[in-house]
């Protein structure tokens, strides 16, 4: 059977990765789990265990190959396991426990619990944050449940526990769920790693023009090297509205040029955005002008907010920047959102 480490020296020896120590001590945390859940599976063939192993909390820097690896674990379980984006995972159960509700069931959560320990051994979890007061109050007591079903649970987040839900409100409720992970998993930090997602397209061009052809392809081919050519969606709530991203994988987001400034965006949505990912594509920038005026506004608050944010932007465009956006009211201020796309455009860019 393969093990993690066997995955991951072969992605270091085809050059997709270059191996890094803290993602190798990552691996023998991981690797240790799977021999444990492995082994409860035989010995509880037809039960699941009353206890469940400790579950591992991986936090660090986007990019720094976390749910990379993470999915490596997944791929090399040999029992029921769901690898799921904690987000999309709350949709369904906050979904679930307003149908228990309607039952008038005494407690809804536990028919939620039941029907998800049923289905699968493990849970994997990428990026779990909380910024929905909804998903505060309940994930502490979800997690309890899970984990007292006998099933192992295994996190990704961009955040150390303690800063999870920061200022939330109400926090004072959630620090038990912070307790909880403290006693119940062990915490992980993966820093000092290179964004390995940048080492894929290091030297690459990432600006095409104009649009034909060979612009579609060179996007699709970096798509499929970011990300395995996924075709998953994912759906970000933003103070109680939804931002649909129609393709995303492990911090990398891609939209239709019109997905992106054709909707009535704001500032905050767009820094919404750009914090959720560490590589941003955007296909079919037009030629901008007086007809768009609006769409080449929301375009410059989201480059504007992709250079604060020190992301990596890829895109295929109508024309080079300098001339993407040549006349009409705001084309003089264009001169700015111009440089800084030619900034963006350096290999050192993400290093400045």
């Amino acid at each position: 059977m393969q093990t993690l480490v066997d995955t991951y020296n072969q992605h270091v020896s085809s050059g997709k990765i270059q191996r890094e120590e803290e993602q190798e001590r990552l691996l023998t945390k991981l690797d240790a789990l799977r021999v444990i859940v492995e082994q409860k599976q035989r010995k509880f063939l037809f039960s699941k265990p009353s206890i469940a192993p400790r579950g591992v909390y991986v936090w660090g820097g986007v990019g720094c190959g976390k749910s990379m690896i993470m999915d490596m674990f997944v791929d090399t379980l040999t029992v029921g396991v769901r690898r799921v984006h904690f987000h999309s995972f709350m949709q369904e159960v906050q979904s679930s426990l307003n149908e228990a509700r309607q039952g008038r069931v005494k407690d809804a959560l536990s028919p939620v619990v039941k029907q998800i320990s049923n289905a699968v051994e493990v849970l994997a979890f990428d990026e779990l944050q909380i910024k929905d007061i909804a998903d505060a109050m309940i994930v502490g007591r979800l997690f309890e449940a899970l984990m007292e079903k006998g099933l192992t649970l295994v996190v990704t987040s961009n955040r150390a526990p303690i800063d999870l839900y920061k200022n939330g409100l109400n926090r004072d409720l959630f620090v038990p769920f912070i307790e909880l992970i403290n006693e119940r998993f062990d915490v992980v930090e993966v820093s000092d790693v290179k964004d390995y997602r940048q080492n894929l397209i290091s030297g690459e061009e990432i600006y095409f023009s104009p649009l034909n052809l060979n612009s579609v392809e060179r996007m699709n081919t970096l798509w499929s090297t970011l990300t395995g050519n996924s075709s998953a969606g994912f759906t970000l709530s933003f103070k109680g509205r939804e931002i649909i991203f129609p393709f995303y994988k492990d911090g990398v987001g891609r939209f239709d040029f019109f997905e992106i400034c054709g909707q009535m965006f704001g500032p905050g949505d767009y820094l919404a955005i750009v914090e959720t990912v560490r590589v941003l594509m955007v296909d079919n920038i037009p030629q901008l002008s007086r007809s768009n005026f609006n769409e080449a506004k929301r375009f410059v608050t989201l480059i504007d907010a992709a250079y604060e944010a020190k992301i990596r932007f890829i895109c295929s465009a109508a024309a080079k920047p300098e001339m993407l956006y040549t006349e009409g009211e705001g084309s003089f201020e264009f001169r700015r959102t111009a440089s800084r796309l030619r900034e963006m455009q350096s290999k050192n860019w993400m290093l400045i």
